[in-house]
């Protein structure tokens, strides 16, 4: 009897998938007159603590959440948001103020 295989025998790699393994597939989206590139995080590639700027909670590791930074941005331009918090991103103000004893991650 020969081994188990877990992974598959050569073929091509699906051709919507841009970020590798580790990250969620990307797509566009508009908002505020500008095209945001939004990719899903799952909990396996959520390695840090980060701050939603949609409800200004943290997202600790571990947890799926949503990436999101203009088109034409770069690096610093990225923000991880909850995902209910990024679909309801009309709805809620960016512009929070924190607590002077609150931590900026």
């Amino acid at each position: 009897m020969s081994p188990r295989r877990n992974r598959q025998r050569g073929g091509a790699k699906p051709t919507d998938r841009t970020g590798g393994d580790r990250y969620g597939l990307e797509k566009t989206e508009e908002w505020r007159g500008e095209d945001w590139v939004v990719r899903q995080i799952g909990g396996g590639g959520a390695a840090k603590h980060y701050r939603c700027p949609g409800c200004d909670q943290e997202i600790p590791p571990g947890v799926p959440h949503v990436v999101a930074w203009p088109q034409d941005g770069d690096v610093d331009d990225r923000r991880h948001w909850h995902k209910a918090c990024w679909n309801a991103r009309d709805r809620r103000s960016a512009r929070l103020q924190r607590s002077r004893n609150a931590p900026r991650y």
